[in-house]
């Protein structure tokens, strides 16, 4: 039997205040449209902002439903955004955060596993490698170079073949 092991690095920041201003930016405008999120169900309100590699900017929020394999998360609502909008076009960098209206936002959660499948599928389909940036409202920032670390195992199209 033969064992791997599997590492990646993470950039850990104490606040939002340590980041350049070009992350910083990025990461208020996912806070910011948490507000948009329409959670009546977890009151747990997702943002998701890029920026694509043609310079322009897009957004998502999670969509809940009472039907709840019906609604779609912050990262694939932007996706789809990004990929109905500008085909073709890669996304530089994702920041997601999250405003817990039951409890605290102060911690990164990382995006679910459905999610992460469609950030590498994106990344993979558009030949651009996507940075990840994760936060709550306030507190510690993770910075993830490549979206593929977040699942490296992941299921693509070569596996089809």
């Amino acid at each position: 039997m033969k064992t791997a092991e599997v590492k990646f690095s993470i950039s850990l920041f104490d606040s939002i205040d340590e980041l350049n201003k070009e992350d910083a930016l990025l990461l208020r405008e996912a806070r910011k449209v948490t507000q948009y999120a329409y959670a009546p169900y977890s009151n747990f309100n997702v943002g998701a902002f890029a920026k694509l590699e043609n310079g322009k900017t897009v957004s998502g929020t999670n969509q809940e439903n009472a039907s709840f394999p019906a609604g779609i998360c912050a990262e694939r609502t932007l996706l789809s955004t990004a990929s109905s909008l500008f085909p073709g076009v890669g996304i530089d960098t994702i920041a997601i955060s999250y405003n817990n209206l039951d409890g605290k936002s102060d911690r990164p959660v990382s995006p679910c596993g459905i999610c992460r499948q469609s950030l590498v599928e994106f990344q993979d389909r558009t030949k651009k490698q996507i940075r990840v940036i994760l936060s709550g409202m306030e507190g510690e920032v993770q910075i993830i170079e490549n979206a593929k670390d977040l699942l490296p195992l992941v299921f693509g199209a070569d596996d089809m073949k």
